[in-house]
Parts: C-alpha cells; structure tokens; sequence
C-alpha cells in the first residue's frame, strides 16, 4: 500500500502535552537520538489520545540500527541488539525499558514472518503497519502524524485494516487474533464488516501460528 509521503510527514495537530516525555529515560534516549529523528508510535499514542495512562512506550527512528546503539552508548544509556535484525534495540534505563525500531519497510513476507529493508521514509513504515489506529505517531514536540485516518478510526471505536484486509492478513496470520484483541480494546461497535470477514475467511490458517503465539494474544 503507498501513502502520500506529505501526509506522513505534515502534522494533524499539536497535542498540549506528551505525558511520557517526563519520564527520564525517555528523554535521554530522545536527546541522545536527536529530537528530529525520533516519534512516539503504538500504545502510547492510541492510548494517550483516549485519556488512558500508558507505559508502552516504543519509537520509531530513521537511524539505522546500528547507529542507534551507537548513539545510545555514547550518551552512556545501556541499550541490547535485541531483534536488530528487524531494526529493533532496547535501551535499558532506570525508567524503565523503551523499544527503538528503525523505519522499514516489507521486502517479503511468508505469511508470519517479513524480511525488512531500512527506510527514511515515514509514509513507507506507516504503510506496511496492520491497523490504522496503529500508524500515528508523535514526535517530542508533540506533533501528531496520522497518514491513513487513524484519529478517525480511534474517535469511532473502529479497527480498521490499512488497505485490503485480505492481503494483511495474507501477510501475517497473526493479525487475525490481532484484529479482535484490538476491537476487544478499543472497538466501540460490532467488529469492521471488511475486517471481520476476511479473518473469517483465513481462519483456517491460525493452526499454522505457535501455541506461544497463540497464548501471547489471548492473554
């Protein structure tokens, strides 16, 4: 799916305050990364945007990941390769633990697994996101990126697929039980008609996913 770069990387609106950037850890990670070349994405945002308090503290950053660890090092923040190889690192602090992804983009995917290629491009890791309540973002400033209608979705109670559902799904399976945790979070009405019947179509293909995988969501 493409995005219009220029919706990726123009603001909706300004947020009057960004709750996690008081944390200290976060705002050592953000000065060691460079305040223009990290945003907030995931369950702090959604939740943040509904008046729910969040830990889930996770970044995008268009440094490549080594860089990343680079950076971090340098500013004497403990941080672990842990996933570098889809882009992510972990920096340890006595705030607590924040996850660090580069932007990417899906080369290839098995159906579970992708192979990633690095990107600068926002709109490009915006696209290959599942849902679109999960493809805004914030930078430190508090500026609020939303690409594909995400605040919208929110503002409903509406889980919605970016793009065809069918192809996400085919894309990784995983995103079947994704699709109702998420609608059982913040889901509002019945689930997305479009949503709701290509899971149903697929949903042969869950015996394919482990049974950690498995539990991992219900739970």
């Amino acid at each position: 799916m493409m995005i219009d770069t220029a919706a990726a990387s123009m603001p909706v609106r300004t947020l009057p305050s960004v709750p996690w950037m008081e944390i200290p850890g976060v705002r050592a990670v953000v000065w060691a990364l460079g305040r223009n070349r990290v945003r907030f994405v995931g369950g702090c945002v959604r939740d943040h945007l509904i008046g729910r308090s969040s830990l889930d503290v996770d970044s995008a950053t268009d440094h490549l990941p080594e860089e990343s660890l680079k950076l971090l090092r340098e500013a004497r923040i403990r941080v672990e390769p842990i996933g570098i190889e889809h882009g992510t690192v972990v920096a340890i602090t006595d705030s607590g633990q924040f996850q660090i992804t580069t932007l990417r983009q899906d080369v290839e995917t098995d159906g579970r697994h992708a192979t990633v290629a690095f990107t600068n491009d926002w709109a490009q890791d915006a696209a290959r996101r599942d849902f679109t309540i999960n493809a805004m973002s914030v930078d430190p400033d508090g500026r609020l990126y939303d690409p594909v209608g995400g605040i919208d979705d929110l503002d409903l109670g509406c889980v919605r697929f970016i793009g065809d559902p069918k192809e996400r799904i085919r894309e990784d399976v995983l995103r079947i039980l994704r699709f109702f945790r998420f609608t059982a979070w913040y889901g509002r009405a019945a689930p997305d008609t479009a949503g709701a019947l290509a899971c149903a179509q697929a949903a042969d293909q869950i015996r394919n996913l482990s049974g950690e995988r498995i539990s991992a969501e219900l739970r």
